[in-house]
């Protein structure tokens, strides 16, 4: 089957897939999404005999039609490498009563590095195929973690540069240093004085921004997109899904067709939108147990129909959950309104001018795949002490709200089929907060010295990707305001 992609807000615009990810962004703004979702091609049973290179090809060349076997192959093989510190690339670990997917063994110890690992092959590749002679500007937001993944990733690669936005006081120490603190000539990281909802819009609006197209162009460049509005981040994301149920398939912990539910952390939609695309495709899951942190929008929607971005913002101690404005979202309300452009195309200029939509009773009906709920800070931090003591085992903040999420919807369901949570931090990068949670933190020691004083806690050993930048020069300083973003995109690029 060739699957095609199609934008969330004008149907006419169909692309292919190495299109689609070299564009990042729509022309209108939108999404790209695939014109259907292709069933698994391989049985359960098939898949549980393979390790996670063998199941990424099976994935992934159902959804990226236009890459030969070939190719797909090459890519795979130069992202899931040693780059990663376990040879499963994804383990399942069983804790209280739950099997957690640990998505954080690769370069910069989150689970951006699972997408951001092979999205540059796939983007040069891509490039390669499309006849593109322009350099391409990676221009990527963060919230904490896509940002150093994406650097990591894109550092030093020919026919590219990288240019990340943050928000300057909305990461944790541990996350800046590891951005700020990157090598690699072609990357360039900026501090805006703005959250990450702030970051992310002002990237959106280079990205229709004709005029600076006009410019990028003219110099020899074009932008693409490292953030899991490109859909070259989202299908690598489906692969762990189908390979955490077939190792519990293979280690006999279920059969090959029973149901399981998973639970994940959420903020911009995307990490949950690739299991649910996963279920699409045939996995066998029941329940999306969406979690959310205090900034609840989604557990909101899911609740009462309605998106409403206009309130409060919250800075938590698991900030890449701190987003109002859950941009792949977008490719799920597409779906649920039977892929009408208007319908979604109108919902989002409300949201756009609004802040807000809300969906109609036919398109909530569609949801109830999902659960949704939330877990504040001092639940947040009740968790990470109550596994760790039960257990042993040791939750970063943004696990920990999935994991108190579950909770919840144990109680309100009952509902104990096996469920996978996907873990999508190191406990390493929020040693404070871990720290403080267990009784045992230090207010004289930084966030990097208690790294050591986790290891001798927990018994786990300090990943080398911390160790790295205790001692690595500060080569990024640059901060701007929000409306300062494109001047210095364009300084930077010398146009």
């Amino acid at each position: 089957m060739n699957v095609e992609y199609v934008s969330t807000r004008d149907n006419s615009d169909r692309v292919s897939a190495s299109e689609a990810i070299l564009r990042g962004l729509a022309l209108d703004g939108g999404l790209y999404v695939p014109t259907s979702i292709p069933k698994l091609s391989r049985s359960l049973t098939e898949l549980a005999s393979m390790d996670y290179k063998q199941v990424a090809f099976e994935v992934m060349k159902l959804m990226l039609s236009d890459f030969t076997d070939d190719e797909l192959k090459s890519c795979i093989d130069g992202a899931y490498d040693s780059k990663f510190d376990t040879e499963q690339i994804a383990p399942l670990s069983y804790a209280d009563g739950a099997y957690y997917l640990e998505l954080y063994h690769g370069k910069t110890i989150a689970f951006k590095d699972m997408a951001l690992s092979i999205l540059p092959y796939l983007m040069t590749t891509a490039a390669r195929k499309n006849n593109i002679t322009n350099e391409i500007v990676i221009l990527t937001a963060t919230s904490g973690d896509t940002g150093k993944a994406a650097l990591a990733g894109f550092a030093d690669v020919p026919g590219t540069r990288i240019i990340v936005f943050f928000p300057k006081d909305g990461v944790s120490d541990i996350q800046k240093r590891q951005m700020v603190t990157q090598k690699g000539d072609n990357t360039f990281v900026v501090g805006i004085n703005g959250n990450f909802d702030q970051a992310q819009t002002g990237v959106k609006k280079m990205f229709g921004d004709a005029s600076l197209k006009a410019e990028l162009d003219k110099a020899g460049y074009q932008f693409s997109s490292a953030n899991s509005i490109n859909i070259g981040r989202l299908v690598p994301q489906i692969v762990y899904y189908v390979y955490a149920y077939t190792r519990l398939v293979k280690e006999g912990k279920i059969s090959a067709g029973d149901k399981i539910n998973v639970t994940v952390p959420t903020g911009n939609f995307g990490n949950i939108l690739a299991c649910y695309y996963a279920k699409q495709m045939g996995l066998p899951v029941d329940r999306l147990i969406c979690a959310s942190n205090e900034n609840k929008v989604l557990y909101d929607f899911f609740t009462t129909g309605t998106y409403d971005r206009n309130r409060e913002f919250h800075l938590t101690s698991s900030p890449s959950m701190d987003i109002l404005i859950s941009s792949n979202l977008e490719r799920l309300i597409y779906r649920i309104a039977d892929c009408d452009d208007g319908t979604d195309s109108e919902l989002m200029r409300e949201l756009r001018e609004d802040g807000k939509y809300t969906i109609t009773p036919a398109m909530k009906e569609k949801l109830s795949d999902f659960y949704g709920n939330f877990a504040d800070q001092k639940e947040t931090e009740q968790e990470i002490r109550r596994v760790f003591e039960d257990t042993g085992y040791v939750l970063d903040p943004h696990t920990a709200v999935a994991s108190a999420v579950y909770q919840k919807f144990l109680s309100d369901t009952g509902d104990d089929k096996p469920v996978v949570i996907a873990s999508t931090a190191s406990p390493y990068k929020f040693t404070r907060t871990v720290m403080r949670s267990i009784g045992h933190d230090d207010p004289d020691k930084s966030d990097i010295e208690l790294t050591d004083d986790l290891s001798a806690v927990s018994g786990v050993k300090v990943p080398e990707a911390i160790e790295e930048i205790k001692t690595a020069p500060v080569r990024h300083k640059t901060t701007c305001e929000v409306d300062e973003m494109p001047s210095v995109v364009k300084g930077f690029l010398k146009i």
